[in-house]
């Protein structure tokens, strides 16, 4: 997925999968996004990971400010842990961890904190790695 291996999804995320490209805020984002059908016969995310490519993300700071206008929070408001991944820094709260991987370029995980736990948002993001 645009240069990262995504090794481990929970299981009972739902079964369909797919990946499309947008841009936003002058980033580039490639997603993969896991969904089930609801009883109601809607659909409902249940994992999305973004890889995040843009000039703007030029450290793990920025990438939080960036994430910060994404999500429409307020910087200074909003209660982010820090998030070391491997050798990487970055945030997480809940149901989204995100951490910088080098010069302009980071990655988001989002669980559904409804139907997924905190665990569940850390073996994901820590199974997401530079590889094919």
């Amino acid at each position: 997925m645009d240069g990262f291996t995504v090794a481990y999804v929970p299981d009972e995320a739902g079964d369909l999968v797919s990946d499309y490209s947008t841009e936003w805020g002058g980033v580039r984002f490639e997603s993969r996004v896991w969904e089930h059908e609801t009883d109601e016969g809607g659909f409902r995310v249940d994992l999305k990971v973004n890889v995040l490519r843009g000039e703007r993300l030029t450290g793990v700071e920025a990438l939080r400010e960036f994430i910060a206008d994404y999500e429409e929070q307020d910087p200074g408001a909003w209660e982010l842990e820090r998030f070391q991944n491997g050798q990487w820094q970055g945030y997480r709260t809940e149901g989204l961890a995100f951490w910088f991987v080098g010069k302009g370029v980071g990655v988001s995980v989002r669980l559904d904190p409804r139907a997924f736990d905190d665990e569940q948002l850390t073996l994901t993001a820590r199974g997401i790695r530079p590889g094919d």
